[in-house]
């Protein structure tokens, strides 16, 4: 558990079908789940941030600007795509970056000409919407069409704060491979996309595009898969249609 804030324990999911929800007895499952004082702890901290992520998706309405989410683990490419991306697309764009510690993040962005404002969050493993909402006092949002929030590296916690964007975006490199999508189910069953980084690698590593598809379909039926290499343009230019398409999208 975050030492922090516990963000590993989340509210029980009632949309889930049995199937999804089903947990193995021989599987050692968390005895937190069942200290009511620790849930009604977790719940409370959780309620604050959601209605503070409300807030945040009202100054991102204001100004017509659609935020985007980017959660992935560490060394996915989170970073170098939104390097590349703005080579792709008229759509302008800035980026909240959240790292434990430096500013290596959003340097590489300025130095591409892209706003960039870099959360450095200690010991916490994700960010929350509180510290989005300091952020947008440091990021002109007038001129924009999108705001990206690129989450601290972890397929864990990140999934279980709202920080006030309208859409998820979920990426999983090829050298991680394809059993991630049913380990860490929580992150890509609240997947509005995944992009499956580092394409090009695929003849080296054993990871299959199938087994992938198959474990999100069951996880999270309606969502779309890219194949996404930054060496290669068309891919780059599917995940620009991407946004374009979903732009003033609903959470």
């Amino acid at each position: 558990m975050c030492q922090d804030c516990g963000c590993s324990i989340t509210r029980h999911d009632h949309s889930l079908s049995p199937s999804q929800a089903h947990v193995d007895d021989n599987i050692a499952t968390n005895p937190q789940l069942n200290d009511k004082k620790t849930l009604s702890v977790i719940h409370k901290i959780l309620d604050k941030n959601d209605l503070e992520a409300q807030h945040n998706r009202k100054h991102f309405e204001a100004q017509s600007v659609t935020a985007f989410n980017l959660m992935s683990s560490p060394g996915s490419g989170k970073t170098t795509l939104l390097e590349h991306l703005h080579l792709h697309t008229d759509l302008n764009y800035a980026v909240i970056e959240g790292d434990l510690e430096t500013s290596r993040d959003a340097d590489r962005l300025k130095a591409k000409g892209i706003d960039a404002f870099q959360i450095q969050t200690g010991a916490a493993c994700h960010l929350d919407a509180f510290m989005v909402h300091s952020a947008l006092h440091h990021i002109d949002l007038k001129p924009l069409d999108i705001c990206f929030v690129e989450n601290v590296g972890n397929l864990v916690c990140p999934a279980s704060y709202d920080v006030g964007t309208h859409k998820n975006i979920v990426l999983l490199s090829v050298p991680e491979g394809d059993d991630k999508i049913e380990k860490y189910p929580v992150m890509f069953r609240r997947a509005d996309v995944v992009l499956i980084t580092k394409a090009d690698l695929m003849p080296h590593f054993d990871f299959s595009i199938a087994e992938s598809k198959a474990q999100l379909k069951k996880l999270n039926p309606n969502v779309e898969l890219i194949e996404v290499s930054v060496k290669d343009s068309q891919s780059l230019e599917k995940v620009a249609n991407w946004l374009a398409t979903n732009l003033g999208g609903a959470a």
